[in-house]
């Protein structure tokens, strides 16, 4: 019973996915290859032409037009003709590829960095910017698409395939990017889109490789040590190339686990009922962590805020960032030393007044307290409660003269009510109550529950 559901199972694969009836002759796939492979007069010409407008295409950021280039551009045939000769051992074909290729890519990048020289607009845009980065993705997309191409030019219905992998793996792209970046002299931009050129070019080329032995393409030659050796080049040269993207991976990858760290911290850390966060910035540069959060609204108490804030970083995967609270706007660091200077003076006058201010509210709660009744203005701490103490919902801090019914002499009692939702055991009320004695300079406060 085992033996026929596997057998069924196996019948299955094979009748979907067997290649049978479906492929090209050898030597009619061969020549639908080399046919693709020259770049003299009209592919030189269309080559250039497609540079230019995939050039006014990243120009003027859009995708329509870089896809109408990467269509029109013949880059495709030189790289399937390496993979091609190296699956069949004739080395005439790989040398003629790989001189074809490196001239075109040379008449590409000398397209475009002469487009963007006399171009008025040298803005960097989106599209631009995608083709500096590469990862390990862009290794994977060349060697599907390049997988995708051999089956498609050995197969007898080749339908969209080829023009869809010219889309997919963005050959033109890199090239009109590191055009750029020699133009405008960025040199990481250009490194950058010549290394994402080269992953594409090998990992499609090495595709077209796999298939052609996987179709059991006939070899030319019969030099196998030869053969040995050129395999062991192209296994070597995939390596390497993927080693680079591994790296560039993993820099993103952290770079985007570092951001959502960050939103999911401002979103649940970064509540308050009359404060709302205007902006927020998460940068990761060379291991340095930083997050920058500025906040409009009812000012909160700043070194309480920092404080507790910053105690909560570690239970979002954000221990070590320097954290910094901007509330009510700020002024540019990066402003002339007089702009400084009228900040400065502004920010001292702000502190004196605040100070004054500290002042009489001393004296006043010193006149309470010798009034031995008193009610302190909740409102007034409860933001720095609701970062401080998330367990605390509610709170009421009242001075009131207590009297024992034994005849024993009254005495003032500092009662602190509150209302909770969560756990909120011994040791947080007392913290509370510290917290409620220093800031309100009361003596002895009792938490009591509403």
């Amino acid at each position: 019973m085992k033996s026929n559901i596997a057998n069924r199972i196996s019948d299955f694969f094979v009748n979907y996915f067997s290649l049978n009836g479906q492929l090209v002759s050898q030597e009619q796939a061969e020549q639908n290859i080399r046919d693709g492979v020259s770049f003299r007069g009209t592919n030189i010409l269309i080559l250039i032409l497609a540079i230019l407008i995939a050039s006014l295409g990243l120009n003027t950021n859009s995708t329509a037009v870089i896809i109408g280039a990467m269509l029109i551009s013949p880059l495709m045939g030189p790289i399937i003709g390496i993979g091609l000769g190296v699956g069949i051992h004739d080395f005439d074909l790989i040398k003629r590829c790989v001189r074809n290729l490196l001239m075109a890519a040379v008449f590409s990048v000398i397209a475009s960095t002469l487009f963007f020289l006399i171009s008025p607009v040298n803005e960097q845009h989106s599209e631009l910017l995608a083709r500096t980065s590469p990862t390990i993705y862009d290794v994977l997309i060349g060697f599907v698409g390049g997988g995708a191409g051999i089956i498609a030019l050995g197969s007898t219905n080749k339908g969209n395939v080829i023009p869809g992998v010219a889309i997919a793996t963005a050959l033109m792209p890199p090239l009109c990017t590191a055009g750029y970046g020699l133009a405008t002299w960025q040199l990481n931009y250009f490194f950058g889109a010549s290394y994402l050129f080269i992953i594409n070019s090998i990992y499609i080329a090495f595709a077209t490789f796999i298939g052609v032995k996987l179709m059991k393409y006939k070899g030319l030659v019969t030099d196998n040590a030869r053969a040995r050796r050129v395999r062991r080049i192209v296994y070597t040269l995939a390596i390497l190339t993927m080693l680079p993207s591994i790296y560039l991976t993993y820099n993103m990858l952290r770079d985007s686990r570092f951001t959502m760290n960050a939103d999911r911290f401002i979103q649940h850390e970064c509540d308050f009922p009359d404060t709302q966060v205007l902006s927020r910035k998460a940068s990761l540069l060379h291991g340095r962590k930083e997050l920058t959060i500025t906040l409009i609204g009812r000012p909160l108490p700043p070194d309480s805020l920092h404080l507790a804030l910053a105690s909560k970083l570690k239970y979002y995967g954000l221990a070590g960032t320097e954290l910094t609270v901007i509330q009510g706007g700020g002024y540019d660091r990066s402003g002339d030393d007089d702009t400084k200077s009228n900040f400065s003076d502004i920010f001292a006058m702000t502190q004196a007044t605040i100070t004054r201010q500290q002042s009489v509210i001393d004296s006043l709660q010193g006149a309470l307290a010798a009034a031995h009744t008193s009610t302190v203005d909740a409102p007034e701490i409860s933001p720095e409660v609701k970062v401080l103490f998330p367990a605390v919902k509610e709170i009421a801090v009242a001075t009131t003269v207590s009297a024992s019914t034994t005849g024993q002499k009254s005495d003032t009692v500092n009662v602190a009510l509150i209302t909770t939702h969560g756990r909120f055991d011994r040791a947080e009320r007392r913290k509370l109550a510290e917290y409620l004695e220093t800031r309100l300079r009361l003596a002895d406060v009792k938490v009591v529950d509403m």
